[in-house]
C-alpha cells in the first residue's frame, strides 16, 4: 500500500513487536482452545495438536450439554427446576455454536490479521503509528475487561452451586454430595456416589472455562478488530486535513489524495471480512443474551422471595458479565457506523475549495463512498448499534414479566 510520504524510517522488527502487541490478548485467548488460525509458517506438529485440542474441547462441551438435555427431557418433571435447567446449558450451547463459527472462518480471521500487519508496516510516521498504538491499547482494554466479566460472572456461579450441599437419601441412608453446576442425566453416571460426583464436578469446571474462553475470545477479537479499524479511520482522518496544502505542488496533493482514497478502500474491504467473521458470532450472542437475561431475572426473583442472599449476589454478577458482553459487540456497531460516517463529513470539512479544480472533484468520490455505510449485523438481520442494546434489555424484561406472570 502506497502511504503518504514517511517522515522517519522505522526497523521491520519494530513494525512486528507494535502488530504483536496489538494481537497478543487474542493469541493468548484463542490459541488454549485450538482456535488460533493457521499461518503458512505453522508446522505439522502444531497442526495436529490444534486438531486434538479442538476435539477435546468439542468432546468436553457435549460431556455437559448431552446429560443436561437428557435430565431435561427424560428425568425431570418439575417446570422450576427445568427453568433453573435452560440458563446454563444454553450458555454452553451458544459457546458450541460460536466455537464452530470461529473455526469455520478462520482463513477470513488469518487474513484480518495479515491486514492488520501489513497496515503496521505502511505506517511510517511517527504520528500515525501513536495514533494506532493509542487505539491498540484500548481494544487490549475491552479484551482484558471481557475476559474478567467472563470468566469472575460464570465461575462465581459454578463455585457457589458447587458450595450448596445437595442431600439425597440412597438405601435407607443420606448421601451428602455437591451439586453440579449443569444437571446431569443420572442413568449415563451415579453422580451420587463418590469420586464419580467429583470427576463431574471437575469436568464440568473445566468444560466451563472452555466455554468462556470461547465468548472471551470472540468478543476480544471483535474488539480488537474494531479498535484497529477505528486507529486506521483516525490516520485517514489526519491525512484529509493536511491534504490542502498551498506550499505543495498540484501533482504531490494528487498523490495524497490517490493515498486517502487507497486507505478508504481498504478499510472498508477490511470491516467488510470483519462483519462477515462476526455476524453469525452477534446473532448468536443477541438471542442468547436475551434469553438468559430473562431466566437471570426469572432466577432472581425467585431467589429473592427465599431469601436466598448469597445466589442473588452470583446472579447478580452473572447479569453484569452478560449485559457487559452484549453491550460490546453493541457498541462495536455502533463506533464503525460512526467512524463511516465521520469520512465523508471529514471530506466535506476540509478546505477543498482551495484545492484544484480536478481535484476538488476527487473528494466527491470519497464523500459517495461514505455514504454507503458498513454495518456490523447479527446475522444480517439486527444491525448492531447502542439502540439494539436498548432493545435487547427491554426485549429480556417483557419477557420476563410473562413469565412472572404465567409462573409466579
Amino acid at each position: 500500500m502506497t502511504t503518504s510520504l514517511p517522515d522517519k524510517s522505522m526497523s521491520l522488527s519494530h513494525h512486528n513487536n507494535e502488530h504483536d502487541y496489538s494481537i497478543q490478548l487474542n493469541r493468548w485467548f484463542l490459541k488454549p482452545i485450538g482456535a488460533w488460525p493457521e499461518s503458512r509458517a505453522t508446522t505439522t506438529s502444531e497442526k495436529l495438536l490444534s486438531r486434538i485440542i479442538q476435539i477435546t474441547c468439542y468432546v468436553l462441551i457435549a460431556f455437559t450439554i448431552v446429560p443436561c438435555m437428557l435430565y431435561f427431557y427424560l428425568e425431570e418433571q418439575e417446570l422450576d427446576v427445568k427453568m433453573n435447567s435452560v440458563g446454563p446449558v444454553s450458555h454452553w450451547i451458544m459457546n458450541g455454536i460460536n466455537y464452530s463459527s470461529l473455526l469455520l472462518r478462520g482463513k477470513d480471521i488469518r487474513r484480518c490479521i495479515e491486514h492488520m500487519e501489513n497496515d503496521w508496516c505502511a505506517m511510517n510516521r511517527i504520528e500515525d503509528r501513536t495514533v494506532m498504538l493509542k487505539y491498540a491499547r484500548f481494544g487490549r482494554s475491552v479484551a482484558t475487561f471481557c475476559a474478567v466479566f467472563m470468566h469472575c460472572g460464570v465461575f462465581s456461579y459454578s463455585v457457589v452451586n458447587s458450595l450448596s450441599p445437595m442431600i439425597t437419601i440412597i438405601d435407607n441412608q443420606t448421601v451428602i454430595t455437591r451439586r453440579l453446576p449443569c444437571p446431569f442425566y443420572s442413568k449415563l453416571l451415579d453422580i451420587n456416589r463418590a469420586p464419580i460426583n467429583e470427576i463431574v464436578l471437575a469436568t464440568q469446571f473445566l468444560s466451563g472455562f472452555i466455554a468462556n474462553s470461547i465468548t472471551v475470545g470472540a468478543c476480544s477479537l471483535a474488539a480488537v478488530l474494531a479498535t484497529h479499524a477505528c486507529g486506521q479511520f483516525a490516520v485517514l482522518y489526519s491525512w484529509l486535513s493536511e491534504l490542502v496544502d498551498e506550499e505543495k505542488e498540484k501533482r504531490y496533493i494528487e498523490c495524497k489524495l490517490a493515498n486517502i482514497v487507497e486507505q478508504h478502500l481498504r478499510i472498508l474491504n477490511f470491516l467488510s471480512r470483519f462483519e462477515k467473521i462476526m455476524n453469525q458470532i452477534c446473532l448468536v450472542e443477541v438471542v442468547g443474551c436475551t434469553l438468559n437475561l430473562c431466566l437471570l431475572g426469572y432466577c432472581s426473583l425467585k431467589e429473592w422471595n427465599a431469601r436466598n442472599t448469597k445466589t442473588i449476589a452470583t446472579y447478580g454478577i452473572l447479569f453484569v458479565s452478560m449485559t457487559f458482553n452484549i453491550f460490546i459487540f453493541c457498541y462495536i456497531g455502533e463506533l464503525i457506523t460512526e467512524q463511516c460516517k465521520k469520512v465523508g463529513e471529514m471530506a466535506y470539512f476540509t478546505d477543498w475549495y482551495r484545492l484544484p479544480h480536478k481535484t476538488a472533484l476527487g473528494m466527491v468520490l470519497i464523500i459517495s463512498r461514505s455514504s454507503a455505510v458498513i454495518k456490523i449485523t447479527a446475522g444480517k438481520l439486527i444491525q448492531l448499534s447502542l439502540i439494539t442494546f436498548g432493545d435487547v434489555i427491554k426485549t429480556s424484561a417483557a419477557y420476563l414479566n410473562i413469565l412472572r406472570t404465567l409462573i409466579m
